[in-house]
């Protein structure tokens, strides 16, 4: 993991995270890197070329667990249900690489088989918390006409209601699918997900990339399995407020605390 203090770059960076700036005027993500002032430091191994793919990005994607919202969606409806130790370690486990992610995913819903009613309880009891400032990144994406995804190895029976708050379209959500009997008994997960299994990431970012023609996409996220969709997305951008995973850290070509950069980045460098 690099230090960079704007508006530094070098090209040994530049070759980490691709030949992004290629596309456009080399100088152009350390004009934005100079827009922060000499004082600012940031982490990553390619911080310019990062913040030019978001200030270019016509897609961007967000992990939701740790990322858009401030905990592990699993690991709450766990808790509700009286295992929220054993799926913790579970989860632990996949979020630094450690197991594959379809194996993980398995464990843990083996340990606590979730009814329909028991995952609606949950929310209702339990509401999930969005990160502070996401909201206003992803309305400052939108309003510029960038698409946005969440791409997410959680369930979207609990990633629509966040979905909703952000105003992303449902048609926008790449989850896992829970599967319920006809008394909403827990009968499964669907395994066809892209999201279900490891590299799950980068096969949902292709089909994104290339159902909307995308030429600059973004990964946002916390775990191993964001850091793994770069390829395809441009940049890897890796989040640290809710959770710090040195893996990951090591990956990213920017790495975040929170979203007030990135919102300036969006603000105040707009795509073309």
């Amino acid at each position: 993991m690099l230090l960079t203090r704007a508006p530094v770059t070098s090209l040994w960076n530049r070759k980490i995270c691709g030949s992004l700036l290629s596309r456009a005027a080399m100088s152009s993500g350390s004009d934005i890197l100079a827009s922060f002032g000499s004082g600012k430091t940031f982490e990553g191994n390619n911080v310019a070329s990062a913040m030019e793919a978001l200030a270019k990005a016509d897609a961007v994607c967000f992990d939701v667990d740790s990322t858009v919202i401030t905990e592990e969606g699993i690991d709450v409806l766990a808790e509700s249900l009286g295992k929220g130790e054993a799926v913790a370690e579970w989860t632990k486990k996949a979020m630094t690489g450690g197991v594959k992610f379809q194996d993980a995913l398995a464990a843990r819903l083996a340990l606590i088989e979730p009814s329909k009613k028991a995952i609606e309880d949950c929310l209702s009891n339990t509401p999930l918390q969005l990160s502070p400032g996401v909201d206003t990144l992803v309305t400052a994406l939108q309003k510029r006409g960038t698409s946005v995804y969440l791409v997410s190895g959680g369930f979207r029976i609990m990633i629509e209601p966040v979905a909703d708050i952000l105003g992303v379209p449902i048609g926008n959500i790449y989850a896992n699918h829970i599967l319920f009997d006809d008394e909403g008994l827990y009968a499964g997960f669907d395994k066809t997900e892209p999201t279900s299994a490891s590299q799950g990431k980068p096969k949902a970012l292709n089909i994104i990339k290339e159902a909307g023609g995308y030429e600059t996409m973004i990964m946002v996220g916390d775990g191993a399995t964001d850091a793994e969709a770069r390829p395809p997305a441009d940049a890897f951008i890796g989040f640290g407020g809710v959770a710090i995973r040195e893996p990951v850290k090591e990956k990213a070509c920017w790495f975040v605390y929170d979203f007030e950069d990135m919102i300036k980045v969006v603000t105040e460098h707009q795509k073309d």
